[in-house]
C-alpha cells in the first residue's frame, strides 16, 4: 500500500538545573510551548501566574534569562522547533473524484460511447 508524508511541527520544552530531574514537555503549537515555560519559569521563582491572554515569545524569553542569570551555570532552558514526517496512508487520505471511463454501447448497427 502506498505511504505519503505530510509534515507536521512539534515544540520541546526543556528547564532544568543540573541538581534535579528536568522539565521536558512536547508541545503542538509555539504558543502552547512559551506559555509552559513562562508557566514553569513563574514556579521555579515563586511568582504569580500570568494572566490567561496570548503568550509573548520575546516577554516569556527575556523572564526566563533572567531566571538563568541567578545561577547560569546550573540553569538551562530551550525550547525547539521540529518538523516530522507523519506517515499517511492512502487509504487515510481523501478519495480524489474519478472520471468515469467511457463504455462502449451499440446501438443499431453504429458504436456510440456512452
Amino acid at each position: 500500500m502506498p505511504v505519503s508524508y505530510e509534515m507536521v511541527s512539534a515544540y520541546t520544552l526543556l528547564v532544568g538545573q543540573t541538581d534535579g530531574e528536568p522539565s521536558v514537555s512536547v508541545h503542538t503549537t509555539a504558543d502552547d510551548a512559551w506559555r509552559t515555560l513562562d508557566r514553569v519559569v513563574r514556579e521555579r521563582c515563586g511568582m504569580r501566574p500570568r494572566p490567561r491572554r496570548r503568550s509573548d515569545a520575546d516577554a516569556t524569553a527575556r523572564l526566563a534569562n533572567a531566571w538563568r542569570a541567578g545561577d547560569p551555570e546550573n540553569r538551562y532552558w530551550n525550547v525547539t522547533t521540529h518538523r516530522l514526517p507523519i506517515p499517511v496512508p492512502e487509504i487515510a487520505r481523501n478519495p480524489a473524484p474519478v472520471e468515469p471511463t467511457p463504455t462502449l454501447v451499440r446501438a443499431s448497427s453504429r458504436w456510440i460511447f456512452g
